[in-house]
């Protein structure tokens, strides 16, 4: 076959996974390939790109190219989206998560604002992936090859290594500020909390606690109980940052 040229145009953030970080690639292709390979030979993930178009004309990932062409490869859009809304590729109110081994304090910051993520530190590649398939959670993580998988459908790569920075970048992804219940889940499995009556639980508190606390909740899953004690200062201090940075950013 003879060989063909193909110019990618990468917008918004999505020169961010390019080598050189810049916007524009040239490329020399010598036989048929589907536009998601092309793009992620680019070293851009699928699951970052929501609006492709091949000579100005909207496409999905199966589009095969066997010729020369022009491609704008879009990213997801956290403004209104105006640019051909019915040909996005991306879901963007998804609500429930896995996350990789990796992402610990970006988890514990999740479930402290009530947010529904599956979390195992020693969890393999194949198992993050048949959890986000058989359970239909975006797949979070920083590792770009992992999302590049063909059989993942939703995904998210971490930009930042920072928790805060993190956490804030979930919440505006998936468009999650309305879906926010703090202290309404077990920050360690996950299980939604429950309210319990003090007597069904005095046996398990300390003196002071007893003492000085009314209030419980209790995890059905793996039995921690919660209570606003001294930590919970600390813990409301970190809600009310991170939702201060996601009202001033809705704002400006």
């Amino acid at each position: 076959m003879t060989q063909f040229a193909i110019r990618l145009r990468f917008h918004g953030d999505l020169p961010f996974f390019l080598p050189s970080k810049a916007a524009t690639v040239n490329r020399q292709l010598s036989e048929k390939t589907s536009i998601k390979d092309a793009i992620e030979a680019c070293g851009v993930p699928h699951t970052e790109v929501d609006l492709i178009l091949i000579d100005g004309q909207p496409v999905d990932f199966s589009r095969v190219i066997a010729s020369s062409a022009d491609i704008d490869v879009h990213p997801i859009d956290s403004n209104r989206v105006t640019l051909f809304p019915e040909n996005r590729l991306q879901v963007r109110n998804i609500v429930v998560f896995v996350a990789d081994g990796h992402l610990g304090k970006l988890v514990r910051d999740l479930r402290l604002l009530g947010i529904d993520i599956v979390y195992d530190r020693d969890a393999e590649d194949r198992q993050l992936l048949n959890i986000s398939i058989a359970e239909g959670r975006a797949l979070l993580t920083r590792d770009r090859r992992l999302l590049m998988h063909s059989v993942l459908r939703d995904g998210y790569y971490l930009r930042s290594q920072n928790p805060l920075e993190q956490t804030l970048e979930v919440l505006r992804r998936f468009d999650l500020a309305t879906s926010l219940a703090p202290f309404s889940r077990c920050l360690r499995c996950n299980a939604p909390l429950e309210a319990v009556e003090k007597h069904t639980v005095v046996e398990r508190l300390e003196p002071l606690t007893k003492l000085y606390y009314k209030q419980f909740r209790k995890c059905p899953g793996c039995g921690q109980i919660y209570w606003p004690g001294s930590h919970f200062e600390t813990l409301q201090q970190r809600i009310e940052t991170i939702c201060s940075r996601l009202s001033g950013e809705r704002l400006g």
